[in-house]
């Protein structure tokens, strides 16, 4: 199941029903393109067939092209009269009634609906789909919850490292408890930031944007809370690691402590922070009890930020909770979400590395 349909189709398939009783042209609709062996076309219609199979593994028959003068090009909806369905690429056909009696099923195939395409004048009713369970929605949620969550989290994160390790006072009792409490937030579940954003940011969130319920801006700031220990540990940790000759030969030129530390110290600690940066991604990739609550369980392929939708790794979560759990999508969808950290890691290793290389040179 993992192909590139998978990554750029909607999850619902889309079903339509449409007719055709006008003319055909007489000298039909020939095409300049040259078809592979198996797929069938009809120059009376103006159509490519080929079999195939959809996601669940069944034979289909698909349409691979329709010539753009073809009348199945626009034709009217059974459904509504006043909507015309285009039929593309890519969709498979259900079921075919020709006006002069004969059905065509997808079990028979491409090249017998073809022969039934060139012996009919008119359509009397055409069922067609688009293909289902894609991802496409979950794959654009989870894009926009990680651009959110840094944008919010990674500011925040990487400034209060650099006040904790090169602005605050050693010996101050309210900085031992800012320490502490950034560890205890490291290790409370994260259900419990579930909770915290179905408490406290879904009210937020509906009242300064006016939407109803979890949406992707609560399941933000949740991630934001949880990701922030991170951030902080991380960076701090790489400032520890940036020798103190710097500090001194800043001062030496005449800089201050506010220069010195976002000219120098934080060009230096730059590896770390996208070391943080990669760890809060994968860790806002792979998380799902937190935005159960904060953002909702609802599949989407229409994705809007001030409504309900799910991520990757709650997407896996929902298909598994239904009555017949969808083993093979999920793991195709496991199979993506490692992917894309590994491709992650390797980025952000080798930015580190060179980084780290023109920084010793200099």
């Amino acid at each position: 199941m993992l192909s590139w349909d998978l990554i750029t189709g909607d999850y619902y398939a889309t079903t339509y029903d449409t007719y055709f009783g006008g003319t055909l042209n007489a000298d039909g609709y020939p095409s300049d393109k040259t078809f592979e062996e198996g797929i069938f076309y009809s120059e009376k219609w103006g159509i490519a067939l080929t079999d195939g199979q959809n996601f669940e593994g069944k034979d289909c028959v698909l349409i691979v092209y329709v010539n753009q003068e073809s009348p199945l090009a626009n034709l009217p909806s059974k459904n509504d009269e006043n909507e015309n369905v285009a039929i593309s690429g890519g969709q498979s056909i259900t079921k075919i009634i020709f006006c002069n009696g004969t059905v065509m099923l997808s079990k028979n195939g491409a090249e017998a609906a073809i022969a039934l395409f060139d012996n009919a004048e008119g359509i009397r009713d055409m069922i067609t789909t688009t293909e289902g369970n894609g991802i496409r929605g979950p794959l654009i949620t989870t894009g926009y919850l990680i651009l959110f969550t840094m944008i919010i989290a990674l500011p925040l994160g990487v400034l209060t490292a650099i006040y904790l390790h090169e602005f605050a006072p050693k010996d101050k009792w309210y900085i031992n408890i800012l320490r502490r409490a950034v560890e205890l937030l490291t290790g409370v579940p994260s259900i419990i930031f579930g909770l915290l954003g179905a408490a406290v940011f879904i009210p937020l969130t509906s009242t300064l944007t006016g939407a109803e319920g979890g949406n992707l801006i609560s399941g933000s700031l949740t991630l934001a809370v949880i990701v922030l220990p991170v951030i902080i540990s991380s960076v701090e940790e790489s400032l520890k690691m940036i020798p103190n000759d710097y500090r001194e030969a800043s001062f030496a030129l005449g800089a201050n402590k506010t220069q010195t530390t976002f000219r120098v110290i934080l060009r230096c600690s730059f590896p770390g922070i996208l070391t943080a940066t990669l760890l809060s991604v994968g860790r806002i990739i792979g998380e799902s009890a937190a935005l159960i609550y904060a953002i909702g369980t609802v599949i989407k392929d229409k994705i809007v930020i001030t409504e309900k939708s799910t991520s990757l790794a709650v997407f896996i979560w929902s298909i598994m909770a239904g009555e017949v759990p969808n083993f093979e999508l999920s793991c195709a969808v496991s199979l993506i979400i490692l992917i894309v950290v590994l491709a992650l890691n390797l980025t952000v290793k080798l930015i580190s590395r060179k980084i780290s290389f023109d920084t010793n040179r200099g």
